[in-house]
């Protein structure tokens, strides 16, 4: 537990490291509260959006709704976690001597679509929508990457962002203990 409330006691450090465990015990844990919150929502009536999922099984989406829409709890989880969730992911990246800059690699390509397509769907242009489709799948593709980034072991010893959180001095010999 101590794992996953770490990045709630650095809540807005963005210096330094975070090992692979804190990070996806943060994963895991406000995926977990997030789940809860949400059923929370859904029990009370808290969810924004459509009220009921009748106009979804009309059009063959049948309980969609239940994932169309936050909640009043989720919206205060969210916004009440996006700082940590970012400061743990820049120091996720410190770790494997990447810049935090590297979370805009899926964001840049995202923006980019969807303002093409919002402009392609005013003038009714097929091929910029087609252009904006390209681009999301950059995007996509650019999440993997930093997915990849998330997973790869951190640097053995001090890096350019800090000491090793593991404490190793990058000593070979310490890597494979």
């Amino acid at each position: 537990m101590e794992w996953m409330l770490l990045p709630l006691k650095r809540y807005a450090d963005f210096q330094g490291r975070s090992r692979r465990m804190e990070f996806w015990m943060w994963v895991l844990f406000t995926l977990i509260v997030g789940i809860v919150l949400g059923l929370v929502d859904g029990l009370l009536g808290l969810r924004f959006g459509p009220s009921s999922s009748t106009y979804y099984a009309s059009s063959g989406a049948a309980g969609f709704s239940t994932f169309s829409s936050i909640g009043i709890l989720g919206g205060l989880w969210s916004l009440a976690t996006l700082v940590p969730n970012i400061a743990v992911a820049v120091r996720r990246l410190h770790d494997t001597n990447r810049t935090g800059w590297w979370l805009l690699l899926p964001v840049i390509p995202y923006v980019i679509g969807l303002f093409i397509m919002l402009g392609a769907a005013a003038g009714q242009n097929l091929g910029l929508v087609a252009i904006g489709g390209i681009f999301t799948l950059i995007g996509l593709v650019c999440a993997i990457v930093l997915l990849v980034f998330y997973c790869l072991p951190g640097t053995p010893g001090p890096n350019r962002f800090g000491p090793d959180p593991m404490g190793s001095t990058g000593d070979l010999a310490q890597t494979f203990r």
